[in-house]
């Protein structure tokens, strides 16, 4: 009898750990060959007589015992040349060591006899075989996967409960029954093959489930050697209980097979992941296919008689479904919760994130203008991007982190914190607006910060609610315009300051320009705040969109102003006013990323607009916005040219322009916060949009 033989070692895919010498390779390659070539001309000889009798003795006890002696060389040379996991492959080629030192003895005790006595000395050697096995294939598991949920364990416990309840079912009983009258050593060593030969199946299917079901080429090949062998063996000890096998049958060809499969495993490199999860198919199909396969035999034992050992290890597989589904459903909720509060804190700070913040807005002014008074404000940080970017972002995620828990704790008592994204913070306090000037005070308080070289404040916009703002959109595009108008306010860069003087001569010059301008910038806010763009991203990007038109002012009246058709001379002329707000804005050195987002504000998506022709993303992103809020509230204010149109008019332009004139991801966000982007257009006076 044989039970696992390893065939010579297949050609190795990069051995981990050490580069293979180029002659150990060849010899590799050759014995892998060698053991294929001994399988087909065994499986040859046994099932369609090649060679006639004359090579019986060859096939069956020569050929046979070469390839199981060259199995427990496979696994030992492989300890020997590689560091990596040399414990388990020693102890699993030693346990190889002794199946075949049992195959030569039984080989050379009993040759073609097929009627050894149990036990017998070969009988010791391959029960020897279980023990070095099962510790070697728990180091191995151990070495090659450090970490597994719940659930992972127990679809390997399912898969290894079931698979041996299925053998138990179809063999363990007629095996009992074979042997009760035979000695009580007999009757133990019978039986020992099947028992282990379950516990090995089972570790072998268990070791595929704690994979993932993604074991790669040495835990695949492993499973299908010390499976096949395990079916072979069970298959062999109850074809010995009712006289049926055949010394040099199919199943010592099963034998070599699961040798050879056996032997290539350990020269596979080892590609399986450390950390195992299971994708959403294997979640549910493969432990329900176990399930079902235990069910079966439940089903089964009710019309036809199976042994108790099938029957308790098929209950027990149930139990274990039972178990994984209740686990399943534990970190199912565990995972909602988790979502949730990710969704409505920030990981950062541990403050409301920008969906907490619209959450509570929404409650508070559920009722609209008869909602309880609250004071909210808006803060952005001045400075804080000197400061990361000289100490680094991880230097500012701890600033941020140590700032949002300050204003938290000066508002504790009356309010809560959020952060919304970037260097901004908000606070919605439960008081008086009348009386939040002293709470105001101490949250800018809270998020200043100074040290040597750097010098971190923070700018803020408060809204009364809801006695200047009813709707949570309102509140929040009130707030920020204050908060923009405070950091103008105390900033005294020169960009800041060119930026007001320039949007002064508009205002002198062409008044009805001006507001059209602060109209676009407002609209550019909200839109690339939905982009998730930082604060001072939106800075640039409004001031760009308040700038975007500065060229007009080198435009003569009669053409800015022109009530009917432009000509194509009159065109050309106003399409550089572009390169006019370019060449303005770049005198400042200040604004030059302005300029820049000037120069293409009034670029197609598709390649069709001026002046530079640019397509798609390689327009900049801030041009892109400012091109879709231009074209709004161009088309829904009164102009020389043409009546204005209702705000879902313009929106169904901007749809149908998506993908041509305008980004339709840009599109997009501004349809979402249509509501929020609804412009004040009343009184507006008219001016000429360029096309």
């Amino acid at each position: 009898m044989g039970t696992l033989a390893v065939s010579a070692p297949a050609a190795p895919v990069a051995a981990p750990d050490k580069v293979l010498a180029p002659g150990v390779r060849v010899a590799l390659r050759v014995a892998a060959i060698g053991g294929l070539l001994a399988i087909v001309f065994h499986i040859a000889h046994g099932q369609f007589g090649l060679g006639g009798g004359a090579l019986d003795r060859f096939a069956d006890d020569g050929l046979y015992d070469t390839v199981v002696a060259g199995a427990s060389i496979s696994c030992l040379v492989r300890a020997w040349l590689i560091r990596r996991e040399r414990i388990a492959w020693l102890l699993l080629g030693i346990g190889l060591a002794f199946n075949a030192t049992g195959e030569v003895y039984y080989s050379l005790a009993f040759g073609d006899s097929g009627n050894p006595p149990i036990p017998s000395l070969a009988d010791l050697f391959y029960l020897l075989y279980y023990p070095a096995a099962y510790a070697g294939l728990v180091l191995l598991v151990r070495r090659r996967v450090r970490e597994f949920s719940v659930s992972t364990w127990l679809d390997g416990a399912i898969a290894a409960t079931t698979s041996a309840a299925v053998i138990a079912s179809i063999a363990f009983e007629p095996i009992l029954h074979s042997t009760a009258h035979g000695s009580p050593a007999s009757i133990a060593t019978t039986l020992a093959y099947p028992v282990g030969d379950m516990i090995l199946l089972g570790i072998a299917v268990g070791m595929l489930a704690l994979s993932g079901w993604r074991p790669g080429r040495t835990w695949l090949l492993l499973g299908l050697g010390l499976g096949l062998s395990a079916v072979a063996d069970t298959s062999y000890v109850y074809a010995s209980a009712n006289g049926s096998y055949v010394v040099g049958g199919i199943l010592d060809s099963l034998w070599m097979g699961a040798a050879w499969f056996t032997a290539v495993a350990p020269w596979q490199s080892a590609n399986l992941p450390r950390s195992v999860r299971l994708s959403a198919p294997r979640l549910l199909l493969i432990p329900g296919a176990f399930a079902l396969l235990a069910l079966g035999v439940l089903v089964y034992g009710g019309f036809h008689h199976v042994g108790a050992v099938g029957l308790g290890l098929a209950a027990a597989a149930m139990l274990l479904v039972i178990a994984r589904t209740a686990s399943a459903l534990y970190e199912n909720m565990r995972l909602l919760r988790a979502t949730q509060q990710e969704a409505l804190t920030d990981s950062l700070t541990g403050l409301g994130s920008r969906r907490s913040l619209h959450a509570a807005l929404s409650r508070l002014l559920a009722d609209g203008a008869a909602s309880a008074p609250a004071l909210f404000v808006v803060f952005d940080l001045d400075g804080f991007k000197a400061y990361n970017d000289r100490f680094g972002h991880l230097a500012g995620d701890t600033m941020l982190a140590h700032l949002g828990q300050r204003l938290q704790a000066s508002i504790a008592d009356v309010g809560s914190a959020y952060r919304p994204g970037g260097d901004e913070f908000c606070v919605v306090l439960d008081l008086d607006p009348a009386n939040g000037e002293t709470r105001i005070a101490a949250a800018l308080t809270a998020l200043a910060a100074d040290g040597e070289g750097f010098s971190v404040r923070a700018s803020y916009g408060a809204v009364a609610i809801p006695s200047e703002a009813p709707t949570p959109a309102q509140a929040v595009r009130l707030a920020d315009d204050r908060m923009y108008a405070h950091k103008r306010g105390h900033r005294s860069s020169a960009g800041a300051q060119t930026h007001e003087a320039l949007l002064g001569l508009l205002r002198e010059r062409h008044p009805e320009l001006h507001e059209h301008l602060r109209r676009v910038g407002r609209l550019a806010v909200v839109v690339g705040r939905r982009l998730g763009m930082n604060a001072e991203q939106l800075d640039e990007l409004r001031r760009a969109a308040e700038l975007h038109d500065i060229g007009k002012a080198g435009i003569p009246d009669a053409i800015l102003n022109k009530p009917g058709e432009l000509d194509p001379n009159e065109w050309a002329f106003m399409r550089r006013h572009t390169l006019l707000g370019e060449r303005i804005l770049a005198a400042a050195p200040a604004l030059a990323p302005v300029a820049r987002l000037v120069r293409s504000s009034h670029e197609h998506w598709d390649g069709n607009g001026y002046p530079d022709g640019l397509d798609g993303t390689s327009i900049p992103l801030g041009a892109r916005v400012v091109a879709v809020c231009d074209a709004f509230d161009a088309m829904t204010t009164e102009r020389p040219y043409g009546r204005a149109v209702s705000p879902r008019d313009a929106l169904a332009e901007l749809r149908s322009e998506a993908g041509t004139q305008f980004d339709p991801d840009i599109v997009e966000a501004f349809l979402e916060a249509a509501e929020e982007l609804r412009p004040e257009t009343s009184g507006a006076a008219p001016e000429r949009a360029a096309p």
